[in-house]
């Protein structure tokens, strides 16, 4: 019974994270309507679908702490990064596909190669920073300073192409908040209609949309913290394996949602560069910033034992995984419903590991050997 209630609770916070993620995505929508396509996806609706693995990184270091909080986030982190990379693009891709709109999606390959060379570039430098064992705020400072060169490259890739700001008050930025009563709004946690109703959306609404989006999801991520460490204690297994899985899952929901309403009008370069864009800001971001205040105002965290084990497999498939999705978006001109599949077909591959290794199933050994042997390799 008990295990039924902590899945509830794991389903409801994921429920209040895809709800007030909208909010966060009316307001940043609107904040960031002077952007160009690909690069909007790259970076607000990136960062902003990217909210909730921020959070629930923090909570798991706080409420558990040191190594198994640290695996707790970077589970979410990276198994985020993965349900990313290829459940989001492969429902990107069938959603489009079976609603007839096109025959098949193209991608720009300039986005491809950019934001899927520097999310290689994010996690081959993960890999490396945790190949020690021990770290410290210094490691969170680098894949921070990382995200900083992402975005950087981004707005100069914008300027060198000369794209002009179109004037404000000829953007169609494309906002339906729709009237609703106070209570209405309040059960179907429709924040844009609980703050902004009938009112215009302007900056000073679309701020406050923001913040009041940010501390809900925060308010959710931690309840979802907390849902997985109990559910782990009654399944008996570590925290790891339930972040790895149920809360990377839970927190993707808004870039699944985001990319697929981007897809719809049409924006694939968008739908793609959120889920890649958001990728990059998980690993960078997401799980330097707690790891830097925690190793700041605390320790430095220890990896030891079969913790360790687990966090080194995840990495380095992590790494494996983006890698072989990469070369399908780079070499498939046209994405189809084979691809789609490919994808989905990854991602349970995945899954299976993991819960394979949940149960410590005989089968999976030969797969841990293998990244054991491919991790001594690229840190020769």
């Amino acid at each position: 019974m008990a295990v039924l209630l902590w899945f509830f609770i794991i389903f409801l916070a994921c429920l209040v994270i895809w709800k007030a993620s909208d909010g966060f995505e009316t307001a940043s929508e609107y904040l960031g309507r002077n952007l160009s396509e690909g690069v909007r996806g790259a970076t607000i609706n990136a960062i902003g679908s990217s909210i909730p693995e921020l959070f629930t990184t923090i909570f798991f270091l706080l409420i558990l702490h040191n190594q198994e909080g640290f695996s707790g986030g970077i589970g979410t982190t990276a198994g985020s990064a993965i349900f990313n990379a290829m459940v989001i693009p492969a429902a990107v891709i069938l959603a489009v596909l079976f609603l007839g709109k096109v025959r098949f999606v193209k991608v720009s390959r300039k986005v491809i190669i950019r934001d899927g060379v520097m999310l290689l570039v994010s996690e081959f430098i993960l890999i490396y920073l945790l190949s020690g064992g021990t770290l410290d705020w210094w490691h969170g400072l680098i894949l921070m300073l990382l995200y900083g060169v992402y975005v950087v490259v981004m707005f100069t890739t914008m300027k060198k192409q000369k794209l002009q700001a179109p004037d404000p008050d000829e953007i169609d930025v494309d906002v339906d908040i729709e009237p609703r009563g106070f209570f209405n709004s309040l059960i179907r946690l429709d924040l844009a209609a609980l703050l902004v109703g009938p009112k215009e959306l302007t900056a000073k609404r679309a701020w406050g949309l923001l913040i009041l989006a940010t501390v809900v999801i925060g308010a959710a991520s931690a309840g979802l913290v907390v849902a997985c460490e109990e559910l782990g204690s009654e399944l008996n297994i570590p925290v790891y394996f339930v972040a790895v899985i149920l809360a990377a899952a839970a927190t993707s929901v808004p870039d699944t949602v985001l990319s697929i309403r981007d897809a719809k009008k049409g924006n694939y370069d968008d739908a793609v560069s959120n889920a890649l864009g958001s990728n990059i800001f998980d690993i960078c971001f997401a799980l330097g910033f707690p790891l830097f205040l925690y190793t700041i105002f605390f320790n430095p965290i220890e990896m030891t034992g079969e913790l360790l084990v687990n966090v080194n497999e995840l990495r380095i498939l992590l790494f494996i995984l983006t890698s072989i999705v990469f070369f399908i978006f780079l070499f498939s001109r046209k994405l189809k419903v084979l691809q789609g599949i490919m994808l989905f077909a990854i991602y349970v591959f995945f899954v299976l590991f993991v819960l394979g290794k949940s149960i410590i199933a005989g089968w999976v050994q030969p797969i841990a050997d293998f990244l054991e042997y491919i991790a001594l390799i690229l840190l020769s």
